[in-house]
């Protein structure tokens, strides 16, 4: 799956509709529901799409792909492809049936070969809210609230879920908090270290 720089990407489930054609179904993201994009022995980074967080985005030609690049399946200019924000999220719906391919990939999610999909996106970063607390087992767990999305670029069947596209956005993209609460919990192991030799030598 190609990660451009610039944008964000998310993985959520879809599936085939049977009785209204070649339609695809599914949410490319929910709202106000904590998601876990990364995670090690130090670190819980978390993620919540605001409920107002696409009000002002840019949805005027979003289109689907596969694995976000190739073909496009079908879009909104042509009206095969509709994303819609709801109470729930962001619903899209897709009509693969306009070409031997789009109907492949029908075929390929009807039979549960590809469930998975994916959005990419751009984010106001000035309207970004985050939060700092220690998880129950310990770990720091940081929370990034999104309360702007500047421009949905496509929504994407992909081939496997995007691990590894939400492990590297969440590295460039979170404004250095890993590397940050990283050097952080170094920072606090050292003075606990200095603290029980002070303790050592004062026995």
């Amino acid at each position: 799956m190609p990660i451009k720089n610039d944008r964000e990407y998310r993985s959520m489930m879809m599936s085939a509709v049977d009785e209204d054609g070649m339609k695809v179904r599914g949410y490319a993201t929910t709202f106000d529901d904590p998601y876990t994009l990364y995670e090690d022995k130090d670190l819980v980074l978390r993620e919540i799409i605001d409920h107002d967080a696409l009000a002002n985005a840019d949805m005027s030609d979003v289109i689907m792909q596969y694995d976000h690049e190739g073909r496009v399946f079908a879009r909104i200019s042509n009206g095969t492809l509709n994303i819609t924000p709801d109470a729930h999220g962001l619903a899209m719906e897709a009509d693969l049936s306009g070409t031997d391919l789009g109907r492949g990939l029908y075929q390929e999610i009807k039979g549960g070969y590809t469930t998975k999909m994916s959005w990419g996106f751009t984010v106001d970063k000035e309207q970004d809210e985050w939060t700092s607390e220690t998880a129950p087992d310990g770990r720091a767990l940081e929370t990034r609230r999104i309360r702007s999305v500047k421009k949905i670029y496509d929504v994407s069947a992909v081939s496997l879920p995007a691990n590894d596209a939400t492990e590297i956005s969440a590295r460039n993209l979170s404004d250095g908090v890993i590397e940050r609460v990283k050097a952080e919990r170094l920072e606090q192991l050292e003075l606990r270290k200095r603290k029980m030799l002070m303790e050592e030598r004062l026995k």
